[in-house]
């Protein structure tokens, strides 16, 4: 079974969009882990659906070594993002692990990713499946 570990931070509405599209598109085929930088993420994302969550700078080191696959927004690798939620280990931990990662290019403060072209987050949800996941899910 692929184990999927979705991180997000503040109120986790962007790893709550992908964890309902990945249980509409995955049968059960997938083991969801919800890794909020905070408890409310972690709980919304248990909300849509997440098998499993924990939250916080050691749930997130820890699980994501024993992972398939990491996704989320982009800052998620990124040393302070999310509003100062991503610590500098966090970040050096998922940007190092060896799971494959399915990012989604959301804008950060101070950082322009380009030739990345502008979709609203529902579209580039349905792109992170269909390109990153769907291969792995079958």
């Amino acid at each position: 079974m692929l184990r999927v570990c979705v991180i997000d931070g503040q109120g986790g509405g962007i790893g709550s969009a992908i964890i309902r599209r990945i249980k509409e598109r995955s049968e059960e085929q997938v083991e969801i882990i919800a890794l909020g930088t905070n408890a409310l993420a972690t709980a919304q994302m248990l909300k849509a659906g997440a098998n499993r969550g924990a939250s916080g700078e050691n749930a997130i080191v820890r699980s994501v070594r024993d992972c398939d696959v990491v996704t989320g927004p982009l800052g998620i690798i990124m040393a302070h993002a999310l509003m100062g939620e991503v610590t500098p280990v966090m970040a050096e931990a998922i940007a190092g692990c060896a799971a494959k990662k399915v990012l989604l290019p959301l804008s950060q403060d101070n950082v322009e990713v380009v030739g990345v072209h502008k979709a609203p987050l529902p579209h580039l949800v349905d792109e992170l499946i269909e390109s990153g996941l769907k291969t792995l899910m079958n």
